[in-house]
């Protein structure tokens, strides 16, 4: 039997250990902020409130709103059919979004074309998702492309709803919002096929599975003292060989995340070479531009030398280079948008500057594309 008696002990000595506990954590937060005394301050709630913009998997953080089917509609036609097709279904350049559902599949919260022996012609983004606070959030924080974080909660909803109601989740009369979101997570067609049988969080199902224990990903721990000294690998190309075979950037494409280094300028510590392509100039304003390029998502939908949704660039600049006013007609169009000269695909309008906008059109207009 337990005693009264062993349970008043116990008692006693969880709450000594719980103050103890308390005291110290006190003391070493007294002796951390006098040893960084003057270093930083407190966040402020508006500084706070700026970073805390995420919507948890339990929808909290979902601020309050709505948007019906109709209205998402509207803003897709507007700002999300040029790059996702009117229906969703566009996989041109971005991988198709709804498609390839059932009412089964809805009924068991299962994807049936995702399980082992079954296939489907595309992985659609309805069916995989598992979670509508995902959706909701990347559309609030990254969409749409050329203007991310531009779209209202309400339009942020509306649009979310369209995307359901095309999946068949929801009826074309529907209106999303805050106080019925969980309503509609209970019926997406993969709710139940996220797996958390991994070393991820949470983690514990594979305890015991097959004799393993489950473990973090990664196992390191932060050093304190006597570090060491961080390795860089990098590679370099000596002086004399800088520019043997031209300018590398020149012979590699201008995106991605390797455009090749400009070999027409020295590097640290060396002479600078002599160079050997007449394009050196041409080069440095197409690099000078490129940053420009990817800030304002040009390069989403065009390349330098190939046609992606949108023409090249290089195809812009001969067909303005001889044009006298190529220059103020290329940043108008820039900033406005347009549609039909260069396929059926419509440009957006553009959130830029005029100065940035003068600039790209500047580099069309001259020719200076390579």
């Amino acid at each position: 039997m337990f005693s009264f008696k062993k349970h008043v002990w116990i008692s006693v000595f969880v709450g000594m250990t719980a103050l103890l506990f308390f005291c110290g954590s006190t003391f070493a937060q007294k002796n951390q902020a006098s040893d960084f005394a003057g270093i930083g301050r407190t966040a402020t709630s508006a500084e706070v409130k700026a970073w805390d913009i995420d919507v948890r998997p339990d929808f909290k953080g979902l601020p309050k709103g709505a948007g019906s089917v109709s209205l998402g509609e509207q803003v897709w036609d507007g700002k999300c059919a040029s790059c996702h097709g009117t229906f969703g279904e566009s996989n041109q350049v971005f991988f198709q979004l709804v498609g390839f559902t059932n009412q089964k599949d809805i009924e068991k919260g299962n994807v049936q074309s995702l399980q082992m022996g079954h296939d489907a012609p595309a992985r659609t983004m309805s069916m995989k998702l598992s979670s509508l606070s995902t959706l909701w959030d990347y559309i609030n924080r990254a969409m749409p492309w050329t203007a991310p974080k531009s779209l209202s909660t309400d339009e942020v909803y509306g649009v979310t709803a369209y995307l359901m109601n095309l999946s068949n989740v929801v009826p074309d009369n529907f209106v999303l919002s805050d106080k019925n979101m969980a309503e509609v997570q209970s019926k997406l067609p993969n709710r139940n096929g996220m797996s958390t049988k991994h070393t991820m969080w949470p983690g514990k199902e594979l305890n015991g599975v097959d004799g393993l224990k489950a473990k973090p990903d990664t196992q390191g721990s932060r050093c304190m003292k006597d570090c060491a000294v961080a390795t860089k690998v990098v590679s370099s190309i000596p002086a004399y060989a800088m520019n043997a075979h031209g300018n590398l950037v020149e012979q590699n494409r201008a995106w991605g995340s390797v455009v090749g280094l400009n070999t027409s300028t020295p590097m640290l510590g060396q002479d600078a070479p002599q160079a050997t392509s007449s394009k050196a100039s041409t080069s440095a304003k197409t690099i000078d531009v490129m940053p420009l390029l990817q800030k304002n998502t040009c390069l989403a939908c065009h390349a330098v030398a190939t046609k992606v949704m949108g023409p090249a660039f290089k195809d812009v600049a001969k067909k303005y280079a001889n044009h006298a006013d190529g220059e103020s007609y290329l940043a108008g169009k820039i900033k406005s948008g347009g549609s039909g000269l260069w396929g059926s695909i419509p440009m957006p309008p553009m959130s830029i500057s005029d100065a940035e906008s003068k600039k790209i059109a500047q580099w069309l207009s001259q020719g200076s594309v390579d």
